[in-house]
């Protein structure tokens, strides 16, 4: 089915998915919707983002193509489908299919389409549509390959060079999905064998899907939350559309069967037969080859897969086989070196700490597929595969399921639901002079294949009576009907699971096909299977390649016997070059591809979904937040932590471990962890290899010693859980066996500092894990030494917190809990005698009283690590206990004597304990002891340790995921009783999360719903006093939801006699001026100055210049001319704030009016004009001007006021001529002030 991937710019960015008769359509959270009426019931509305750590929302809307107009939109490409969504930063993208080709046919109506292109397209950036060059290249939605790649064309319409094209942020992740390992179905599910789908319905339900064999999962669960808040109509049109796309990884394949090489006799018809092999690739524990080894605590293996043979005949009958492949189901790891074949491996947990998570693997094998058959193909004599098959024997022999009874067992048949048969392969091969040599394991396993037989269907004939034609045969149909069941599979495992395992599974494919043929009786009848075994033969080494380079990059050795049965020059030659790519792979590829994976399936650290919130959901997550106490709670784990730098020493008597490891206080703990530095001798030879030896030896010490003094209160046995060296450091986590199962994906890595990182003398190990909900990490670390060498610690520390890797890029300070032991080799930097003269005073008073704390404080003042935490130089943000115990470096070996030696190192605290808490996630911790052990002297150092109560979160998922249905069937119970109720006729969908706040009220709008147009109608309101007599009260705040204030509604009465009241407070006469003011007559001033301020007589002002019209600069003109101005400013108090000069025209005597002009001014504006007035006089008229103001010319200045008066009633009378009035008047007064100041001049 063709899909039209369309994007509009405008008015916001939005991408729609088109088929003929529905549109998907995605949107940005930031941008509004429009996108006219939905007929979704459930459609996902956006939310702001707000919320720093808040994970990118968007919005989802499956609509009919006629609800949305699309003229706007431009085409992108085709597509066969989406993926899903995926962030990069607040960035969303949809992954879309471009381009897909049919690889299978299982059988008539159920093909396999295999991905051969994909694109990623941005809902909130344009940026990203053209990096990586979408559209030129392109053919039916995906790029042809470039034959000349290194090759650069340009456009043969263009004249100038194209620009260069950004890289697409998801290059990797379109690489590894266009790689051909990625397969989808529309017809059938395409996860599950066909045994479990054979009473299924054809159409595929994908929100059934095997989410343990879906690898988009992380990407699709988004658009299948939305799925499921449809209607039915709705969610079966979204699944008939095909836009949304399960896909497996692994391997699919058909090959067809001509007529002539069918084993199944009896063809009625020339069809040919197909032959398909299916793989399905797990996706619980997936990555690459050196990267995920071994098992999980949930069970989950590495390169796990399922395969499945089926034979389809056109007479109806269909075989299925499934086998499956794994890593061995202990926690291993191995590094690959540089000669092909070696690896390094190591076990990293104790058979007690691994034995829970191997019983779950196999319990989850047997509740699938029933008997488990294993074949382990490890060598018996080759280094490190011995040791894997002797820890995978002794799990065996310790599972319960080895010998547990069958209930009705038919006579002759094995009790055992695990059985287990050993295989070298190299070996039997070396003997045998070859590959062939493979095929002796048939007699090892022929009992269990034909016990767990096959699946098989064949086809019948029904007759369908037609009701209506009066029970008439109507039609004949062909139904599959079960004949036979498989009742148990062959585990299969080698130390890759890749070529031998490969090989091997082939053999036992064929011996299941030849044991289905034998029981038909065909295979004495077929005289030409040998072109039917040579397809059968290609098909598993397509597999074996396929599988191959998923896993470690190149094609499966040995492949060139699967496909021809024999070993030839020309495979020889192939397996050397694929071992030689392979070790470049694992060395310089690996790492990436691995990130690359984890990225796909949301695994990396700060990887989120993307949420499609609708307004239900947004209710019912605020609601499950409020309820959070109903479903978590916390539980105190108490952690044992200690750390000792032995010297290179090894201890004569392990009982004296107890001084130290003195697990038995309070109610015991835990968790108990030890680092240890200098389990060997950092000698040359040393610091460049890891000797495992050592550490094993201090492991069954400490294990023996912490167990004694458990076993004395009765208490449970602790078990190894992980443990981890770097050359002279370790570290080793100790837990009791009551704790175990809430403790999951433990992890461990090293970090090297010495040598500027390719040495191991110092560095550090550390080992992670969760505990319920909370994530812990421990780090021992040995740092570089030397008194004055602490900018080099510093860098150190920097190094391992910056360089030290979990996988999935999971960093130390991604954790919630963190905490750091070992020799960080940090010094007091003060005078030895000094230093020694303080421990004497605290050894003299025995550590107790004030000296023995001021002998120790004053120590602790020049301590190295101390002051660089202070500074933030190293360590930030981490805490420590308070120091109550002596130095712990550097003593005499076998008594307590600091250095007597030449050196006479100063004694330091260089054994330390910090830690860090992050509580905004729920999780807490408190140091309950912080202290040394001084009497265990067979070291130069002394061992610290301190004791921790940690507060995990608990999470009850079941109860959770019960409340969550619960507050979303309340929410949509609510939602439909209110869309019941409401009388207006509007659609469901707009009132879902709208609801009115007050009886009487309309909806709130939404994005597409406004309830000031409902029904066309205007905007109209009616608006009835609570009681007759009443108004709006004018003076009520504008703000409805400001409490106080106003009230709303007033009678009548009381709202005229308040108008009242302020036509009275407006009328009210102005004051009289002050009798005691010295001023002219046409002049009031009102004053706050010192009289010997008001002596001063600053020169007049010039007029104002012509034209002005404002009311102010006509007024200080007058006050200018009229003498007054010499007076009013010597008024003028300091204050600029506290001063007023209030002028007011005096009542003339021939007038019966009272006529007032009046202004206020600042002493800051007299000011500024004064200095105005100053640039435009000239120095030789300034002293006699200034003696002219010192007395009043009363005939000019009331000629000047009388103007002045005329000019402000005229301004009164008409606004429109006011500005041609007052520049004839202001002539006027100009020319007479002029007259004035000659008269003044000449006179004087």
């Amino acid at each position: 089915m063709s899909i039209r991937v369309l994007v509009s710019d405008h008015p916001h960015r939005t991408l729609a998915l088109a088929t003929e008769s529905h549109v998907l359509l995605f949107k940005h959270a930031h941008t509004g919707p429009n996108l006219g009426v939905s007929r979704s019931l459930t459609a996902s509305s956006t939310v702001p983002k707000d919320r720093k750590n808040e994970a990118p929302r968007c919005m989802v809307e499956f609509l009919q193509k006629s609800a949305v107009e699309l003229k706007g939109y431009r085409t992108l490409t085709t597509a066969k489908g989406t993926l899903g969504l995926i962030t990069l930063g607040d960035d969303v993208f949809v992954c879309v299919a471009t381009g897909s080709r049919e690889v299978a046919t299982v059988r008539p109506g159920e093909t396999v389409q295999q991905i051969v292109a994909v694109e990623f397209y941005c809902l909130n950036r344009s940026d990203y549509d053209h990096a990586g060059g979408y559209g030129a290249g392109y053919r039916d939605g995906y790029r042809e390959p470039n034959p000349y790649s290194n090759t650069l064309f340009e456009d043969e319409h263009s004249y100038e060079s194209s620009e260069t094209i950004a890289e697409h942020p998801f290059m990797a992740l379109k690489k590894i999905l266009s790689s051909g390992s990625f397969y989808y179905s529309y017809n059938f599910d395409l996860t599950r064998r066909l045994q479990d789908r054979a009473d299924a319905d054809t159409a595929v339900d994908i929100a059934s899907l095997d989410e343990g064999l879906l690898w988009n999962s992380y990407m699709i669960n988004p658009l299948l939350s939305f799925r499921s808040r449809l209607t039915d109509e709705e969610r079966g049109a979204l699944d008939h559309s095909s836009l949304l796309t399960s896909v497996i990884r692994g391997y699919v394949g058909t090959l067809t069967v001509p007529q002539s090489a069918n084993p199944i006799r009896s063809v009625k018809s020339n069809y040919p037969a197909t032959l398909t092999l299916i793989s399905r690739l797990s996706s619980r524990r997936a990555g690459t080859r050196f990267n995920a080894r071994g098992v999980d605590d949930d069970g989950n293996v590495a390169n796990f897969v399922e395969t499945e043979t089926i034979f389809w005949s056109p007479t109806g009958i269909c075989f299925s086989y499934v086998q499956v492949r794994g890593s061995i189901p202990i926690f291993w790891e191995s590094s690959s070196t540089l000669i092909p074949g070696q690896q390094k491996i190591q076990i990293t947990r104790s058979p007690e700490a691994t034995q829970l998570s191997f019983d779950r693997h196999f319990d989850n094998l047997i509740h699938r597929y029933g008997i488990v058959h294993v074949v382990n193909l490890l060598s018996e004599t080759k280094p490190g595969e011995v040791e894997l098959t002797e820890r995978y024997n002794l799990h065996m022999t310790r599972n319960a399921k080895m010998k547990l009874e069958i209930e009705d067992k038919p006579e002759g048949a094995r009790s055992d639901l695990i059985r287990k048969t050993e295989f070298d392969f190299h070996e039997i091969s070396r003997v045998a002079g070859g590959y062939d040599g493979a095929k002796q394991i048939k007699p090892l396993i022929s009992e269990s294949a034909e016990s767990f037989l096959y699946f098989l269907t064949q086809e019948i004939e029904d007759e369908v009576n037609d009701a209506a034609n009066k029970g008439q045969i109507h039609k004949k149909i062909y139904r599959p009907v079960m004949v036979m069941q498989q009742t148990g599979i062959f585990r299969t495992n080698c130390l890759d699971c890749l070529d031998r395992t490969n090989l091997v599974q082939g053999i036992i494919s064929q011996t299941a096909l030849e044991l289905f043929l034998e029981h038909r009786g065909e295979i004495a009848h077929s005289s030409n299977l040998s072109v039917f075994w040579m397809r059968h033969s290609s098909l598993w080494a397509d597999n074996g390649d396929a599988l191959s380079k998923i896993y470690a990059g190149t094609g499966a050795l040995k492949s060139s016997f699967t496909r021809h049965g024999k070993m030839s020059l020309g495979g020889l030659m192939a397996d050397a070059r694929k071992s030689a790519t392979r070790l470049y792979v694992n060395h310089f590829e690996d790492k990436g591809r691995q990130n690359t994976t984890d990225l796909l399936l949301g695994r990396l650290v700060g990887q989120e979904e993307v949420e499609l919130f609708d307004p239900v959901s947004d209710w019912v997550q605020e609601r499950l937040r409020s309820r959070a106490n109903d479903f978590e709670s916390s539980e105190v784990i108490r952690v044992w932590v200690g750390t000792y730098n032995l010297n290179g020493k090894m201890l004569r008597d392990a009982s004296e471990l107890r001084k130290w490891l003195d697990v038995r206080k309070g109610e015991g703990f835990e968790i108990v962890v030890v680092g240890f530095q200098e389990i060997v001798e950092l000698s040359p030879q040393q610091i460049m290899n890891t000797d495992p030896a050592r550490r094993t030896v201090w492991e069954q010490a400490v294990k023996a010693t912490i167990n004694e003094t458990s076993s004395e209160k009765a208490d449970e046995q602790y078990i190894l859980l992980r443990s981890g060296q770097l050359v002279g450091a370790a570290l080793m986590v100790f837990v009791k066996s009551s704790v175990l199962s809430k403790i999951k994906n433990v992890e461990g890595a090293i970090k090297k500092t010495g040598v500027s990182g390719l040495a191991g003398n110092k560095g550090a190990v550390a080992i992670r894990m969760e505990i319920q909900g909370s994530s812990v990490c421990f780090v021992t670390a040995h740092l570089a030494a030397g008194f004055g060498n602490y900018d080099e610690r510093n860098r150190d520390y920097q190094t391992i917190i910056t360089g030290l890797r979990f996988q999935r890029d999971r960093k130390i300070e991604d954790h919630e809990v963190v905490i750091w032991l070992g020799d960080f080799n940090y010094r007091i930097g003060t005078r030895p005698e000094y230093a020694r003269d303080l421990i004497d005073t605290y050894r003299q008073a025995n550590g107790q009283g004030p000296k023995a704390v001021n002998a120790l404080h004053d120590l602790y003042k020049d301590d190295q690590l101390n002051i660089q935490m202070v500074a933030g130089q190293t360590f930030p943000f981490y805490q420590e206990g308070a120091i109550k115990f002596l130095p712990t470096y550097k003593f005499d070996l076998g008594n307590d004597n600091y250095d007597t030696s030449e050196k006479a190192r100063i004694p330091a605290w260089t054994d330390r304990i910090l830690y860090k808490i992050d509580p905004t996630k729920g999780t807490d911790m408190r140091q309950t002891e912080y202290t040394s052990v001084m009497n265990l002297r067979f070291s130069d150092h002394r061992p610290v340790y301190s004791t921790f109560n940690v507060q995990v979160r608990v999470v009850d998922e079941q109860k959770k995921g019960e409340i969550l249905k619960e507050l979303y069937a309340k929410r949509y119970r609510q939602l439909r009783e209110d869309i019941e109720d409401d009388e207006s006729d509007s659609d469901a969908d707009d009132l879902v999360g709208y609801q009115s706040i007050a009886p009487g009220l309309p909806p709130a709008s939404s994005d597409r719903r406004k309830w000031w147009l409902d029904g066309d109608k205007p905007v109209a309101s009616k608006v009835v006093p609570p009681e007759e007599g009443m108004k709006l009260n004018p003076d009520r705040n504008g703000n409805p939801w400001r409490e106080g204030g106003e009230d709303d509604w007033v009678l009548v009465e009381e709202l005229e006699t308040k108008e009242r009241n302020k036509k009275e407070a407006k009328s009210k006469p102005e004051p009289p001026a002050p009798r005691k003011a010295k001023i002219p007559p046409s002049v009031s001033i009102v004053s706050n100055d010192t009289n010997e301020e008001r002596n001063k007589t600053p020169p007049p002002k010039p007029p104002a210049p012509r034209g002005s019209s404002s009311r102010a600069a006509t007024l200080t003109q007058s006050w200018n001319m009229a003498g007054a101005w010499p007076q009013s400013r010597n008024l003028i108090s300091k204050n600029p704030l506290k001063s007023r000069i209030a002028i007011q025209k005096q009542r003339s005597p021939s007038s019966s009016t009272h006529k007032t002009i009046s202004t206020v001014l600042t002493a800051n504006q007299l000011k500024r004009r004064q200095h105005k007035q100053r640039q435009h006089r000239k120095p030789t008229r300034e002293s006699n001007l200034t003696k002219s103001r010192t007395r009043p010319r009363n005939r000019f200045a009331n000629s000047i006021a009388t103007k002045s008066t005329d000019i402000h009633k005229r301004k009164q009378q008409s606004s429109s001529t006011a500005h041609e009035t007052n520049t004839s008047l202001l002539d006027q007064i100009t020319l007479l002030h002029n007259k004035w100041c000659l008269s003044i001049f000449y006179k004087r």
